[in-house]
């Protein structure tokens, strides 16, 4: 039985050329941004059912308050 393989070696286009710092630049931000306490502390919040948090005694809404602190307005 043959096989063949078919290798494409082609020269990547000057819209990806540009774009790619800036592709970078965001997906660094997103890390940064993925890695940060805040957000560790939101993503175990979703993660918490309403009934564990009716155990506490505390809403969502009250939690994601405590979290944000003064940014829970915006």
């Amino acid at each position: 039985m043959a096989g063949t393989a078919t290798v494409s070696n082609t020269a990547p286009s000057l819209g990806k050329i540009l774009a790619a710092p800036f592709v970078a630049t965001f997906r660094f931000l997103v890390l940064l941004a993925e890695a940060s306490p805040t957000m560790r502390q939101l993503n175990q919040l979703s993660q918490t059912s309403d009934e564990e948090l009716a155990k506490r005694g505390v809403s969502r809404e009250d939690e994601v308050r405590r979290i944000m602190g003064v940014n829970s307005a915006l």
